[in-house]
């Protein structure tokens, strides 16, 4: 009796172990996938789309990503890259020809690289990695791309142009007016109309005599109001000989 006993709490246990080991959860740990919340990029640039996990399990050549997008006016997502022992870039669409990967699975990297972005591009960009036997955790994550208009950029010969355009103009008016305000025009102190007897004129040191200007003569009307001696004044300086101007300023 007490041998079958025995034998019925054996049984027992072994039934119980059974069952552990059918119903209990595997001891699988989970996978995480991390990618930042949000990037901002602008049109025509090349933008890296980065995507880490962290599993327990080394991966192997089972291990695969996908990346998806989803416009930013929304849709079910699209798968446009797949990634299982080598890279499957999208050949056509979309995306065609502007996804290169970038992943190191080895390192739990699975970060892809997108060319020449476009406004189009602007949406959601989800990462999803699976490595059995880790099935668990949070194998997939999310970015939002803004991709915004390139503002305009100024080079630099454009500048140098335009401070060319703008600075020598305005550094010849200021030589100028400098000019004219430290060398004024030499004014003659005294009129042409009246020169003192030991002046020399313009042209005279050199041997040249100004016109001298034409004498007035008499009118007859003039003649007639004279008295007798202004009559014989005139008529007696009338028939002197010119003298030189020179030599009477000289005398002087």
């Amino acid at each position: 009796m007490f041998g079958l006993n025995r034998r019925s709490t054996t049984l027992n246990i072994v039934l119980l172990l059974y069952l552990v080991a059918c119903f209990a959860p595997s001891p699988v740990s989970s996978i995480t996938v991390t990618t930042p919340a949000e990037l901002h990029a602008s049109k025509g640039e090349t933008v890296t789309i980065s995507c880490t996990f962290s599993s327990t399990s080394r991966p192997t050549s089972k291990m695969s990503v996908d990346w998806s997008y989803r416009p930013q006016s929304g849709g079910p997502p699209q798968t446009f890259f797949h990634f299982s022992s080598r890279a499957f870039p999208p050949p056509d669409g979309q995306f065609g020809g502007r996804i290169r990967w970038q992943g190191s699975p080895a390192h739990g990297d699975a970060s892809i690289v997108l060319i020449n972005a476009t406004l189009n591009d602007n949406g959601t960009y989800t990462c999803s990695v699976r490595n059995p036997p880790d099935v668990h955790g949070s194998p997939t994550s999310h970015t939002v791309l803004t991709v915004t208009p390139k503002a305009p950029s100024i080079r630099f010969s454009d500048v140098v142009v335009l401070l060319a355009f703008i600075l020598l103009p305005s550094a010849l008016i200021t030589l100028i007016l400098i000019g004219r305000m430290f060398c004024p025009k030499k004014q003659h102190s005294q009129s042409k109309a009246y020169r003192s007897p030991i002046e020399v004129t313009e042209g005279e040191e050199y041997g040249f005599k100004p016109p001298r200007p034409k004498e007035k003569t008499a009118s007859c009307c003039e003649l007639y109001l004279m008295d007798s001696d202004d009559e014989d004044m005139y008529y007696h300086l009338k028939t002197l000989p010119p003298v030189d101007e020179g030599v009477a300023e000289s005398q002087c």
